[in-house]
């Protein structure tokens, strides 16, 4: 299925990465230079050492190397560049959120820079991606040079998106190492009818304050157990199905008519993005205009369905995997998705899982199928009349004939079977909606295979009778003199009256008055009075188009068309790291480390050249013998406490983050951070450091500083910032 990721050429021109290491500072430059070739040659020409540093990263020994270095996280750095496509800083900080702090992410780019794995590079006007960039700003990509290393880990994603099989997750289950998660009821057709023939039925719905009242809430607890009534009706009303009128909900009938005419997959969308929006964009405010939001909604359903295709129903997929898909395929689109307009994603999962196109499974959620609800006429008996004045309703049947069902009848119970009730009220309620004593006789015995008692089609002839005796009209009235009433008669305001409510006085079904003006007008009636009173805001607002049109065809909310794209094929979670490749990094690093005690130098140098090794920056013995170091003293330890101050003074000078950890009585403790200041306190220096976390990417939210005695830290270590400036 198509998507918002294409791996097929995550990496940029060799001109344009040679392009983005010659604009550096020269200082940043030649120290790059250095660490690879040692001493460099003056006159220094830039050009001639970008290809010396081409030739030396293109031997054979040198990419196996840079490969075997490559570990579990570096690997999951790599694949989400090449999945999100040039990403900002910040973009890769959302999509490592939960698993990697700020300070941790920012160290592994600055440590993969160094090795040539990744560069950055400043995005122009002409090079825009489908993220939201601005001209200018930093993006980071994939180093072209090394592709054929590169390669293999930009092409499995499985690292990043993993899933597992519906058969694995049952064994894993079996085994106990995934617990079971109970869910709600899926909120099929059925369900969905019986809610809104509820909501009208219950006159007071909402309390003056917001919320719904704690009576129609009592009662819907006990009709409907496993639905959140409370999020799902707030969704409905936000959709515009109904509409306040006094102190009730009163169905919208052009909306309902709309509605109902969706698939049932795309029912459910829509009811996912009207929960949403209710929770999120109008505050559970029952007054909030709608119309407001139908943009908003829209695009959600759009997002929402792509989404949803994505995801194979014979697979389970943790909550981290379908917020890295959703992150990406928002980034990909237009309309209500700016940076500033985000989804919150694991509050639209809740909504998902609410109407139930998503369900937890043994190892994460899973889509749902939704084959059994249709919106075709049931051939077979689609409801039982269990009394005179009460049916249970089956499966099988379509949403439309439930939707009329509940328009005259009362929904009494969900749980192990959906029941419904005829009552004077309901049937009232019926009437008002237009639906005759017959219409309503004719339906319950189609459903029913003509089972329907003489006591019940009695009753309901006997109360249509009684509601027709006294009658409140509202709607367009066309009214003709007695030489006009054969207009009545003839096309095209025949099909328009539903009603001769006296002589010369009708009823229309129009919905607007133009639609009656034009009727007029073909009729050949060229002057006619009109009376109007002030519109409702549903009337004057109401759509041209359909309400809700499928969401398979907003296209125009995405730049690109996600059809252009492809996610990667599911795959099951990786295998632990093998444990051979392990060894044979360790293995190569104690080579470079025995090179390096065969070697007489100062020991400044020699834990400069240790630490690079640690650092996987060593890539030959000869980048040790001919090393040009400038030695920088970048962590401290211990009892070594003029260091921890000089690389505390260092940190807080350059705004620099660091590394810090000290003992506590429940273990080592740990924490990144930008250093504010070091301190005299009673005589002995505490360093103060406000703390760095992933969910604080600018740094500017306001937190406790730590305030820690430098002779307590066992570690401080300061990050370097970017070689390329940042």
């Amino acid at each position: 299925m198509s998507a918002a990721i294409n791996t097929s050429r995550p990496f940029r021109s060799i001109e344009e990465w040679k392009s983005a290491l010659m604009t550096l500072p020269d200082g940043s430059f030649f120290e790059l230079m250095r660490s690879i070739f040692g001493n460099i040659k003056t006159p220094f020409n830039k050009q001639r050492l970008m290809e010396d540093l081409s030739a030396f990263l293109s031997r054979d020994e040198i990419r196996k190397t840079i490969a075997l270095y490559i570990d579990e996280t570096d690997a999951r750095v790599i694949a989400a560049i090449a999945a999100l496509q040039k990403p900002a800083p910040g973009e890769l900080e959302s999509f490592f959120a939960g698993e990697l702090s700020y300070a941790e992410l920012q160290d592994i780019l600055l440590n993969l820079e160094e090795r040539f794995i990744l560069y950055r590079f400043r995005e122009g006007p002409m090079d825009r991606s489908p993220a939201i960039h601005t001209p200018g700003a930093t993006c980071l990509a994939l180093n072209p040079a090394l592709e054929s290393v590169l390669a293999p880990f930009t092409a499995d994603l499985s690292i990043i998106f993993p899933s597992v099989s519906l058969d694995e997750a049952a064994a894993m289950s079996a085994a106990g190492t995934a617990d079971v998660v109970s869910s709600a009821a899926p909120l099929d057709d059925r369900l969905l009818a019986a809610v809104l023939s509820f909501i009208p039925g219950e006159g007071m719905f909402f309390k003056n304050e917001g919320g719904i009242r704690k009576k129609v809430l009592e009662s819907g607890s006990r009709i409907f157990p496993a639905l959140d009534l409370e999020l799902i009706t707030g969704g409905l009303v936000t959709l515009g199905l109904f509409r306040t009128e006094g102190e009730g909900l009163v169905p919208n009938e052009s909306k309902l008519a709309a509605f109902k005419e969706l698939s049932p997959r795309d029912r459910l969308i829509y009811c996912t993005a009207g929960i949403y929006c209710w929770a999120h964009e109008s505050g559970g405010n029952p007054s909030a205009d709608v119309y407001l939001l139908r943009s908003r909604i829209r695009s959600l359903t759009a997002l929402i369905d792509h989404f949803l295709k994505l995801i194979d129903p014979g697979r389970a997929y943790p909550a981290q995997t379908l917020s890295r898909y959703w992150g990406i395929l928002e980034r990909g689109a237009d309309g209500d998705t700016s940076a500033t307009n985000r989804v919150h994603f694991y509050q639209l999962l809740e909504g998902l899982e609410k109407t139930g196109l998503l369900r937890i499974s043994p190892a994460g959620y899973r889509t749902v199928g939704n084959a059994e609800n249709s919106n075709t006429v049931a051939s077979t008996p689609a409801l039982a009349m269990d009394t005179p004045f009460s049916c249970i309703i089956y499966p099988g049947i379509s949403f439309a004939d439930t939707l009329v069902l509940g328009s005259f009848s009362v929904v009494r119970e969900t749980g192990a079977a959906v029941r419904f009730e005829i009552t004077r009220e309901s049937a009232i309620r019926g009437f008002d909606r237009g639906f005759s004593a017959t219409v309503m006789e004719d339906l319950l015995n189609r459903l029913s295979g003509n089972r329907v008692s003489e006591l019940l089609i009695w009753t309901l002839k006997d109360w249509a009778q009684r509601y027709a005796e006294v009658s409140l009209y509202e709607g367009i009235v066309l009214s003709l003199s007695a030489d006009r009433r054969y207009l009545a008669e003839a096309e095209p305001i025949a099909s328009l009256i539903t009603r001769t409510i006296a002589p010369g006085i009708y009823l229309l079904s129009a919905p607007e008055t133009r639609e009656a003006e034009e009727a007029l007008r073909k009729a050949g009636v060229d002057i006619f009075a009109q009376y109007k009173q002030q519109p409702r805001r549903e009337d004057a607002a109401a759509d041209r188009h359909s309400a809700y049109p499928s969401p398979a065809s907003f296209s125009r909310y995405y730049r690109h068309g996600l059809g252009q794209v492809q996610f990667p094929p599911p795959s099951s979670r990786r295998d632990a790291p093998d444990p051979a490749i392990n060894a044979k990094r360790d293995s190569l690093k104690e080579q470079f480390r025995l090179a390096l005690d065969r070697m007489k130098l100062p020991r400044p140098e020699r834990d400069e050249l240790a630490a690079r090794i640690e650092r996987r920056l060593v890539l030959s013995e000869s980048q040790l013998s001919g090393a040009s170091l400038r030695y920088e003293k970048l962590e401290a330890r211990g009892l070594d406490y003029v260091g921890k101050a000089s690389i505390a003074k260092q940190a807080i000078a350059s705004k620099s983050l660091v590394e810090v950890k000290w003992p506590t009585v429940d273990g080592m403790q740990q924490t990144f951070g930008i250093p504010l200041a070091l301190e005299k306190s009673e005589g002995e220096s505490v360093l103060v450091i406000n703390p760095v976390e992933a969910a604080d990417q600018d740094h500017t939210s306001p937190r406790e500083p730590l305030r820690l005695p430098l002779g307590k830290i066992s570690l401080l270590r300061r990050i370097k910032k970017s070689i390329f400036g940042e």
